[in-house]
């Protein structure tokens, strides 16, 4: 694959979670392209090894939810026999629900025909927080465990645009990116000492599995949400998933980011710049 730069990864053993998704799958590929070893995680062991047979050797696939700590060290140890101790982790599992996800963008008293937030199942909420924020936290607490003062070790988390401003209609997504954010920066005070470095990225908006119908219609034109979507991003586009490489391979870059740690780096088009006007 092109890569916009290369970083030297050699040695280095890194587990990608959500690595089968569309673009945790193009980060798991840059990763072993640097040289790394790389294990891709994910709940559908299939998709996980079509990702490993597509990179070959210097990948491993594993079965895992990342909400299932029994799953995920069973992985660990797997790992850990085959390769020895990991030191770059990616957690990039997440998602959404559409039980947590309003179909208005603002409340209009007497509407009944729509779902709004009165009627949010509160199962749906849960899902969501969860799979994004504790499905952050304990990966975490499984791999992390070996790497602390381990020389270049580091966590990148995948966060979300909706992090730094709530999205209309994904309340719980947008919650629980923001709490993704919070985590990194604790987490990265939380061992700063031990020299294990945390920082993110936080996507704006690219096209996924997971949000193809809410940007596309079933022929292809654009819903009324990508206009507004588009609208909203000086760049005028969606991101594509190699437009987040280099931020990807700048963090678990020793050499280029040793000195960093807690941040969340936007990958947005300049969404997050625009006021509107």
């Amino acid at each position: 694959m092109k890569l916009p730069f290369t970083v030297d990864l050699s040695g280095k053993i890194a587990v990608v979670t959500g690595g089968s998704g569309v673009l945790c799958s193009q980060m798991a590929k840059a990763l072993a392209a640097c040289g790394a070893k790389v294990a891709i995680l994910g709940r559908d062991l299939g998709k996980a090894q079509q990702v490993a047979d597509e990179i070959g050797e210097e990948a491993l696939a594993f079965s895992a939810d990342v909400l299932n700590i029994a799953s995920l060290r069973a992985a660990a140890r797997a790992i850990h026999e085959q390769w020895g101790k990991v030191s770059i982790l990616i957690n990039g599992a997440g998602g959404n629900n559409p039980m947590a996800t309003t179909d208005d963008e603002q409340y209009q008293p007497g509407v009944q025909a729509v779902k709004d937030f009165f009627q949010l199942d509160p199962d749906g909420i849960k899902q969501v927080m969860d799979v994004n924020f504790l499905g952050t936290v304990i990966p975490t607490q499984v791999f992390a465990r070996e790497m602390v003062g381990m020389p270049g070790a580091c966590v990148v988390n995948i966060s979300s645009m909706a992090s730094f401003q709530p999205l209309t209609k994904v309340m719980s997504y947008s919650g629980a990116k923001a709490a993704v954010n919070n985590f990194t920066m604790w987490l990265a005070t939380y061992f700063a000492g031990s020299g294990l470095r945390v920082n993110a990225i936080a996507p704006g908006f690219f096209l996924t599995q997971q949000n193809k119908d809410m940007l596309f219609h079933k022929d292809g034109s654009p819903t009324a949400r990508t206009g507004k979507i588009l609208a909203a991003t000086p760049m005028g586009r969606l991101g594509k998933p190699k437009d987040l490489l280099g931020a990807l391979l700048f963090l678990v870059s020793e050499e280029a980011a040793g000195y960093v740690t807690g941040i969340t780096i936007p990958v947005d088009g300049g969404f997050m710049a625009y006021s509107g006007v």
